[in-house]
């Protein structure tokens, strides 16, 4: 188990839409790795969304365990699981969720303000450094492209050192050069700073950059690139 940063074993979710059961997962073991870029491909409805909230703790399995770092998520109390969260956890969407008020490094050290520690600036001005945006550091969402705000989102992810950044589609917004570009980024990130990234998408192209591709068929959760 060496390297494993998160081990999901046996998980499965079961939705109930009236009469009609609909298993969106069923009973899958899934590793990932330290430092590893993992893309989770699959058609709509295939389960890939619900495998994401499972994994990112923002949901809980119907059955099965699901351990970052060793923790067992879903033993821990609520108040307990949120601080593990924000410790451990970073979370890149498809929208960017910025705060328009606030500054591009205003953005990225907001998940510092919530814990009351200090961010560490000169730290920060090198990921937006190597993610290409140092001009934006002073900028406002509205000022920037969205490829520019989705690197931002990637850099307040990267920047508390989680364990794991879970990102849920996030070039669906985007152009495809500015898609290419954020998947660069992604993929580099994972490199120079040894951080796990797992990444659910619906385009294959999106999934070739990443060193390990994940396909859910039906709930099924399968090695490789199926389609």
């Amino acid at each position: 188990m060496e390297n494993i940063i998160l081990n999901a074993a046996g998980i499965s979710k079961t939705y109930h839409a009236g009469s009609v059961d609909v298993e969106a997962l069923k009973k899958s073991d899934v590793l990932f790795k330290k430092g590893e870029f993992t893309a989770i491909v699959g058609k709509s409805g295939s389960g890939k969304s619900t495998l994401l909230r499972i994994i990112g703790t923002m949901d809980r399995p119907d059955e099965g365990t699901v351990e970052i770092e060793g923790m067992n998520v879903f033993e821990m109390k609520d108040k307990q699981l949120s601080k593990f969260r924000r410790e451990k956890i970073g979370f890149i969407y498809q929208d960017y969720s910025l705060f328009p008020e606030f500054t591009a490094y205003e953005n990225i050290v907001v998940p510092f303000a919530l814990d009351n520690k200090n961010a560490p600036e000169e730290e920060i001005d090198g990921i937006l450094e190597s993610l290409g945006i140092s001009h934006c550091k002073g900028k406002y969402p509205s000022q920037m492209s969205g490829g520019e705000q989705q690197r931002v989102a990637i850099a307040r992810a990267i920047a508390t050192h989680p364990a794991v950044i879970f990102a849920d589609e996030p070039t669906g917004n985007l152009d495809a050069e500015s898609a290419k570009i954020v998947a660069d980024m992604l993929s580099m990130a994972s490199k120079k700073y040894n951080q796990t990234i797992i990444m659910v998408t619906h385009d294959m192209q999106m999934a070739d950059h990443a060193d390990r591709v994940l396909t859910i068929v039906d709930g099924n959760v399968k090695e490789g690139k199926l389609y």
